[in-house]
């Protein structure tokens, strides 16, 4: 077989659709099923700074290496793949020693590397096609269920009831927060040898894996449109020739908690970002659109026109530019983007006024690993026990322990497929607005979802993010249970740019984990040491609702061929969370191997000192809104829901880190 080149899209948007023109391509040449893909990679390292005096610390900037890396399997006979290190290169302010080492596995956590595997793939030919690939194929006896069917029969619900403890800022944090963990790149909308465009096919054609549709479903021609995950091969020394053929599929960002949503997980992107002609080592702005009282809007992106949708009778604005290529896919999203540059600036402003005679190149690296580690602590703190429970908290992550180089923080595929997408059933079908008084703002009403997709001109034009962001912390949380999953506005009408049709967010999320080969719901339950669902009566038990069991048996026909994903949602809830038994199992074990594996966690050795420690501990995303926007008045805890003004509070009761108490230990 000739090695061809393929030309595959980085940086697809999450439901598989294609916008060339900001979108950075690979070349990737493959010689076997799995189409072996070269990777490069992003952030481990080749050294890392470790130890150092409390009073003494290094300003680390990245530098990106590209390095030959051979495949030493000659039974499969691949090609070589380049690996692109970024070297740290540390400068130290003060005259304590520091020592670099070679980090045991550079690859772990790495942009453009495979997601890893829990449990191994199930493809229906062992190697690349999915499940649901050879039409009349038995699993277990059973044909799958077609995931549209699944979706209008299981998952579509026409009311939900509302969440009285969460606020829907709980929703927004967790979509904005698995953007800087994983970004898994879809593939050109066209077949490798027939140039099938997969937007007008019904077939299955790599990489189209079109969604049956046996329904009047927005005028569709009999199927969804689907676009397969882009394929990577992954070779460790040891691995069988089976392992090595088969089909994975990429993260093409670095999994670490790390704020790459904020700075861009590449040297190019994080370059476009910083204003590199000021002194104050902050991040670009936008220098056609300010907010009603001055405050800046994130950059435009640099490709014009974009994609995004257009005020009809107005100025165009174009999609903004962040960090994460997925910033504009809603407002909300878009809100918290622009809330952490502007915290970024204000931040590299007080260090500035602190430290005078710092170059801005310090004050850059100074500010970013502060706002890192505020990610970290929001994440971990606040937002991981309230969505897997306290006592799962407790069992699957634990007290610190520190650094850990033999834990592997990638992300896996189950988690970045099924278990993280929990948070779909809790998105909201409305996008209410609300003015100083927590109420229905006057000019600004609430929009349907589908009016808030790829729509920064609405941020510009009508009252910024200001009456977005006290939506979401006004705003309940929508309630998740087995007879109400998911509103009928994601299900029905979910609108992706380029695409002329509705697609439907259930059936995506189904089609994505087959696409994947993820394992059935009870392999995962017996991996996290559960109870394997054998009858009827064990997953009404696990379901709490009897018709949806019935439905779901009904369904598959056999138990052990329930989609994760589905399997994971219909899960009664623990107390206190919003996630049943596995999900709380399968994000447990992901937050913690974020945490433990990751080197620069703010809490390992040598990151912060003590004190730093103990002022980073006093923000929170409340404090986060008060200081970079014109709310005044918040909760406590912006991810628990309160009626206004009984459970708000003035901003100056909100704590704040004082960054003057840790100007001798920032220097």
């Amino acid at each position: 077989m000739l090695i061809t080149e393929v030309l595959f899209m980085w940086g697809a948007d999450l439901f598989g659709t294609s916008t060339p023109k900001e979108q950075n391509y690979y070349r990737l040449s493959w010689k076997s099923p799995c189409f072996a893909d070269s990777f490069s990679r992003g952030r481990p390292l080749i050294g890392d700074a470790t130890r150092h005096t409390n009073k003494t610390r290094p300003t680390c900037k990245y530098f990106k290496r590209t390095v030959p890396y051979t495949v030493a399997n000659t039974a499969v006979r691949k090609q070589i793949l380049l690996h692109s290190y970024t070297v740290l290169q540390c400068s130290i302010f003060g005259h304590a020693s520091m020592i670099l080492f070679v980090r045991q596995n550079p690859l772990w956590g790495a942009a453009n590397t495979p997601l890893v595997r829990w449990l191994p793939a199930e493809y229906e030919d062992g190697e690349r096609e999915p499940k649901g690939w050879n039409r009349g194929w038995l699993h277990n006896g059973f044909q799958l269920p077609p995931p549209r069917e699944v979706s209008r029969k299981i998952i579509r619900s026409s009311t939900k009831g509302k969440d009285d403890i969460y606020s829907q800022m709980l929703v927004e944090w967790g979509q904005y927060i698995d953007h800087d963990i994983t970004l898994t790149p879809q593939s050109t909308g066209s077949a490798l040898w027939t140039d099938v465009d997969c937007l007008n096919t019904c077939e299955n054609v790599h990489p189209c894996f079109p969604i049956e549709i046996h329904d009047m479903f927005s005028g569709a021609q009999g199927c969804m449109p689907f676009f397969r995950s882009v394929p990577v091969c992954f070779v460790n020394i040891g691995s069988d020739i089976g392992q090595a053929l088969q089909r994975q599929q990429m993260n093409a960002i670095t999994s670490f908690i790390d704020a790459s949503v904020v700075y861009g997980h590449t040297p190019k992107l994080e370059s476009l970002l910083r204003d590199l002609s000021g002194l104050n080592g902050k991040l670009v702005v936008n220098n056609q659109f300010r907010d009603p009282k001055g405050r800046p809007y994130l950059p435009f992106v640099t490709t014009l026109p974009s994609n995004c949708q257009q005020d009809p009778q107005g100025e165009r604005v174009e999609c903004f530019n962040a960090g994460d290529s997925r910033a504009n896919e809603g407002m909300p999203l878009t809100s918290l983007h622009t809330l952490w540059l502007r915290e970024h600036n204000r931040i590299a402003e007080a260090l500035k006024y602190i430290n005078d005679h710092w170059s801005p190149e310090t004050i850059y690296q100074e500010t970013r690993k502060i706002v890192g580690a505020l990610h970290q602590i929001i994440t971990m703190r606040d937002y991981v026990p309230k969505i897997i429970g306290p006592e799962s908290f407790e069992h699957y992550i634990g007290p610190y322990g520190g650094y850990d180089p033999t834990t592997d923080p990638s992300a896996s595929n189950v988690f970045a497929t099924a278990a993280f997408r929990f948070g779909h059933a809790t998105i909201s079908p409305i996008l209410r607005r609300l003015n100083e008084s927590f109420q229905e703002h006057e000019y600004f009403p609430r929009l349907r979802l589908q009016d808030t997709f790829f729509s920064p001109w609405r941020i510009v034009k009508e009252g910024g993010i200001e009456p977005i962001l006290r939506s979401i912390i006004g705003t309940p949380a929508l309630a998740v249970s087995a007879n109400m999953l998911m509103e009928e506005e994601l299900t029905e009408r979910l609108v992706v740019p380029k695409i002329l049709q509705h697609l439907d967010l259930a059936s995506l999320n189904l089609q994505r984990g087959r696409d994947h080969a993820l394992p059935g719901y009870n392999d995962w339950r017996e991996f996290c040491g559960l109870k394997r669902i054998k009858t009827l009566d064990d997953l009404k038990e696990v379901v709490g609702d009897y018709k949806v069991a019935e439905k779901i048996l009904k369904m598959y026909g056999h138990l052990d061929n329930i989609d994760v994903w589905l399997g994971g949602l219909v899960e009664n809830l623990f107390p206190g969370a919003r996630t049943g038994p596995l999900f709380a199992c399968l994000i447990g074990k992901q937050m913690k191997v974020l945490r433990d594996g990751d080197s620069f966690w703010w809490e390992a050795e040598g990151v912060f000192t003590q004190q730093q420690m103990a002022e980073l501990l006093k923000v929170s995303l409340s404090r986060i809104i008060c200081d970079n926007t014109d709310i005044g008045e918040v909760p406590f805890d912006s991810f628990r829901f309160g009626k206004y003004p009984s459970d708000y509070v003035p901003c100056n009761h909100i704590p704040s880190m004082n960054l003057e108490r840790v100007k001798e230990m920032f220097q």
